[in-house]
């Protein structure tokens, strides 16, 4: 239920749909994590038209990586946002991996070489992302670890949840000069 409620937030987020916090739509996800996807989401449309990155792709990394947590760091290195190892986040410019601006840029241009290297693959992409690029070649494809198969089907499936929200109609909830809550699929009602 989390991840399905974070990927309809992020869908939200990404598409323009409106997004209220105490609405259905963020039942099951904490207030902080709706709270932090909306913040970070200028940042990420900025650099994904910068870099030509869908920005649900981004996204979704973001929420597998570090649940938004800008200065979570794994077990094995990896900082920030987009969780970039020391050496990834050098060869990407980033100074300072907990800035976030700097290190969504960092794992955003990583990203842009990773879907170069294997075009219309994301599942090799996502692969790579979390194991190297070394890991995908060795094993001619998705390396057959459990951390690794178990983050591609993640990613993949906020993707694929973001997708089917992008379909739904909007619902929007909103407060009136009365303070009575109205919820409504009209935005011209939302946008008053």
């Amino acid at each position: 239920m989390r991840n399905t409620a974070l990927a309809v937030v992020l869908a939200c987020l990404l598409w323009g749909t409106a997004y209220a916090p105490g609405s259905a739509l963020a039942a099951g996800l904490g207030a902080e994590i709706q709270k932090k996807a909306a913040s970070y989401d200028p940042i990420v449309r900025r650099i994904a038209n910068q870099y030509v990155v869908d920005p649900a792709l981004i996204h979704s990394i973001i929420a597998a990586e570090s649940a938004y947590n800008r200065f979570a760091v794994s077990g094995k290195g990896a900082q920030g946002l987009m969780q970039l190892m020391p050496e990834t986040a050098r060869d990407y410019g980033v100074e300072n991996t907990f800035d976030a601006v700097q290190n969504i840029e960092g794992g955003v241009k990583y990203l842009k070489d990773l879907q170069k290297s294997y075009p219309g693959r994301t599942d090799l992409v996502l692969a790579a992302y979390n194991a190297g690029p070394k890991a995908v070649e060795k094993y001619e494809g998705i390396p057959p670890y459990a951390e690794t198969k178990t983050y591609v089907a993640r990613v993949k499936g906020y993707l694929r949840e973001m997708s089917a929200a992008r379909k739904r109609t909007p619902i929007y909830e909103i407060i009136d000069e009365q303070g009575r809550r109205i919820v409504t699929n009209d935005p011209r009602l939302a946008y008053k």
